[in-house]
């Protein structure tokens, strides 16, 4: 999780990292915070999957899919290249978040807007959950904590929109998270993370423990790679799969 303006001015972000598709899709937008909050997200999702594969953000073949429209300037994001690679990214005003990993991922981020959460909450909460955020000592903070997990559950697949309201994550604390300490909710492991500058929340899960990568680092280069890991002209052979599939994403 990074702010948009933090990621803008990483040596190797930008523009020239998109691709058609996505630069068609960044024509559309209207206001030019949203403009540079999509350009931060994409960049930051490459730099992820640089740092997990070992090669320059610039070699990344990130790519979107839909399977409801079989579009390819929205949906799932991927590497063309690599199957074996899982991509999730988010982005809010102001604010970015993105993961990579050899399992499945999905992380989502929002800044928190008091009185937001009082519309969606019946709608989008458990009985359970409801009764736990409506309970809580603020409210507004409780339900935004349920929404990004529940968004991040739908990036990896295992709910939809139409569904959130059976989704119940009670067994979840509300109280005492935000600094990445693993929760497991049924076969997957949540990470929770708070970026107290910018009032923002933060939530990825996937099929394997996740750990902070270190991505958004300054020596991150497209001609001075992280000194550890791999280059992409001398790659090692890759490790156990218990060593590789951690999900890596950079954290502030």
């Amino acid at each position: 999780m990074a702010g948009t303006d933090e990621v803008l001015r990483h040596p190797v972000a930008g523009t020239h990292l998109l691709n058609e598709a996505e630069r068609g899709r960044l024509a559309r937008f209207h206001r030019e915070t949203a403009r540079r909050d999509f350009v931060a997200a994409h960049a930051l999702v490459r730099l992820c999957a640089g740092w997990l594969l070992g090669v320059a953000p610039t070699e990344v073949a990130f790519a979107q899919h839909c399977p409801t429209c079989g579009g390819t300037d929205h949906g799932r994001p991927l590497l063309a290249d690599r199957p074996d690679v899982y991509l999730s990214l988010s982005h809010t005003d102001g604010v970015v978040a993105a993961v990579a990993g050899h399992v499945p991922v999905g992380i989502d981020v929002e800044r928190f807007v008091r009185g937001r959460g009082t519309e969606v909450m019946h709608r989008v909460l458990t009985a359970a959950e409801l009764a736990l955020v409506t309970a809580h000592a603020d409210p507004d903070h409780a339900f935004l904590r349920q929404w990004v997990r529940k968004e991040a559950l739908i990036k990896i697949g295992r709910t939809d929109l139409d569904s959130l309201d059976t989704l119940d994550l009670s067994a979840l604390p509300l109280d005492g998270q935000g600094d990445g300490t693993p929760l497991r909710f049924e076969d997957l492991y949540v990470m929770d993370l708070m970026d107290s500058r910018r009032d923002a929340l933060v939530s990825a899960v996937s099929t394997e423990p996740m750990r902070p990568g270190t991505a958004l680092t300054p020596e991150w280069t497209p001609d001075r790679l992280s000194a550890d890991r791999p280059s992409p002209t001398n790659r090692v052979p890759r490790p156990s799969r218990a060593r590789t599939t951690g999900a890596a994403g950079p954290i502030l």
